[in-house]
């Protein structure tokens, strides 16, 4: 394997950060050491994760290797389809408009808001009581 025919980007979603890293291959992705299907527990985000691949054709062009960490599924899910559009964008230059069209390389910037004192979570107050 080549420095030249491999891909490397990162994406990130709420409190999740993917490592993605295409190599030409069959279409085999792993996430973690472990095949997609198997570390994911839902087959509609397995669906979300390659929609780049589908969108640009290539879902048999490479075998995807993810080192994700942090939030729960739908996070990683969303920051691997992330990284792996940017690493798309790295391979062929071309895919960046069908991507963009698509909505696929915009950060979803959407975080957990912090708590405040006095309030029970970020918003809910306390239950008021007139007695």
């Amino acid at each position: 394997m080549t420095e030249k025919n491999k891909y490397t980007a990162i994406g990130r979603r709420k409190r999740s950060i993917a490592s993605v890293t295409l190599v030409p291959g069959k279409g085999n992705i792993t996430v973690n050491g472990k095949d997609v299907k198997d570390y994911m527990p839902y087959e509609t985000l397995v669906m979300d994760l390659i929609q780049p691949l589908e969108l640009t054709d290539t879902l048999n062009l490479y075998d995807i290797i993810i080192k994700v960490k942090g939030g729960g599924f739908s996070g990683q899910t969303g920051a691997i389809r992330l990284g792996i559009a940017r690493a798309l964008m790295l391979a062929n230059a071309e895919n960046r408009q069908t991507l963009k069209s698509n909505e696929m390389i915009t950060r979803d910037a959407r975080i957990k808001e912090r708590k405040k004192y006095g309030l029970k979570k970020a918003r809910r107050a306390p239950q008021f009581s007139k007695r």
